[in-house]
């Protein structure tokens, strides 16, 4: 969907992070089909304007992530921003609100994404217009806005394999929702598909087939008594498994011949991905196959980090307060610290946590624009500090 004449004229060259956003949430970059490049297409020509130089880099046709730079010194490493342009699909339960008009009532904004996460990329780049007007950068700015992260950061994982020139980071914030409160890490993610095979038969005469519905069962008793047998992690906690989905069967009066089931891990900095995958194979058995869906690796950051000490000190939160804040979700922002060498990575957005992938999701526009004010000091302290 394009971005209706008038928004354009009131977001180009200015600031208004409310247009900006509902301007976003026009553009239908819904999953599974996701089609961020017109969204990234328009970003990308706003901040052209703004003296941005900008790349894309495609992850598929249609999905376009967005690179856009300003004020990169030569030895100077820049803050880099980033953001995912799409967004889940709307669910089956109707809105009360168009999905993709924005509609601001009471205090809220309305629409697919407005919280997860097109108002923390709005509030983002009108926090870049304001800042690069008072001061000049240190190191300066980089935005990465991707494709494809509700998938498991498809679109972040692409862009650190393809050819492009990502340089060096000074640190790393992450726009994804918190409702303004910092956060210093989150969990790693290992989603898995087991499946097991058979044999068809009627299920008058099951003698003669293989059921793959029993493999699969009791695969998933194995997985219910999984342990981990690892101590708390003192940003992440205790990791999680859980069996979300099971698909088996064609119709009841046959042997099933293909049954299969998903598992969802969230790691903590503790355990080793490789080690855990091994050892589930080896409690499964040779009964099922074990496929990799995603896996990204836990982003930590230490509260010592000076980043990090500056980030919570705008927000109002002191170090002692900042020590055990992680997320139980995962973000691009365990591909980008890896590709960044481990720099300090802070998660940091508008958005209602609450909010994400829900019907009639909003965002609170006093959030986004004191999202924008927030975004803006740590791109001026930060320069600032030299860091």
């Amino acid at each position: 969907m394009r971005p209706q004449r008038a928004d354009r004229k009131r977001i180009t060259g200015g600031d208004d992070v409310i247009a900006l956003t509902r301007t976003l949430i026009g553009f239908d970059t819904s999953g599974p089909r996701g089609d961020e490049e017109a969204a990234a297409m328009f970003l990308g020509n706003m901040l052209a304007a703004d003296g941005f130089t900008i790349r894309y880099n495609q992850f598929a046709p249609g999905r376009l992530t967005l690179l856009a730079e300003k004020g990169l010194k030569a030895g100077v490493p820049p803050l880099v921003m980033t953001g995912h342009l799409d967004t889940v699909p709307l669910g089956a339960k109707p809105w009360k609100t168009k999905p993709f008009t924005g509609t601001l009532k009471a205090g809220k904004l309305f629409g697919r994404g407005a919280s997860d996460m097109k108002g923390g990329v709005a509030a983002m780049i009108c926090a870049a217009q304001r800042a690069f007007r008072r001061a000049a950068p240190h190191g300066g700015l980089r935005f990465i806005f991707t494709a494809a992260e509700e998938p498991g950061c498809l679109g972040a994982k692409h862009l650190a394999g393809s050819s492009q020139k990502l340089g060096h980071a000074s640190a790393i914030v992450v726009g994804e929702p918190t409702a303004n409160i910092p956060f210093l890490g989150h969990k790693g993610g290992l989603f898995l598909k087991v499946s097991a095979s058979g044999r068809t038969a009627h299920s008058s005469m099951p003698e003669l087939g293989e059921n793959a519905i029993y493999k699969v069962a009791r695969a998933i008793t194995r997985i219910e008594r999984f342990r981990f047998d690892v101590e708390r992690d003192e940003l992440h906690g205790l990791p999680t498994i859980n069996v979300g989905r099971v698909v088996g069967g064609e119709n009841p009066n046959s042997v099933p011949d293909h049954a299969e089931f998903s598992v969802d891990i969230r790691t903590t900095a503790r355990l080793d991905h490789a080690e855990i995958l091994a050892r589930i194979a080896r409690e499964l058995g040779p009964e099922v196959t074990i496929e990799t869906c995603v896996n990204l690796t836990p982003v930590s950051t230490s509260a010592e980090a000076p980043f990090a000490r500056l980030v919570f000190s705008l927000c109002g939160l002191d170090a002692a307060e900042a020590r055990h804040k992680s997320l139980p979700y995962v973000t691009d922002g365990a591909v980008l610290q890896q590709i960044y060498g481990g720099v300090p990575t802070i998660i940091l957005g508008p958005g209602e946590p609450a909010q994400a992938h829900r019907t009639d999701e909003f965002c609170e526009a006093r959030k986004l624009k004191a999202a924008v004010a927030l975004y803006e000091s740590i791109l001026l302290r930060t320069w600032e500090l030299g860091l």
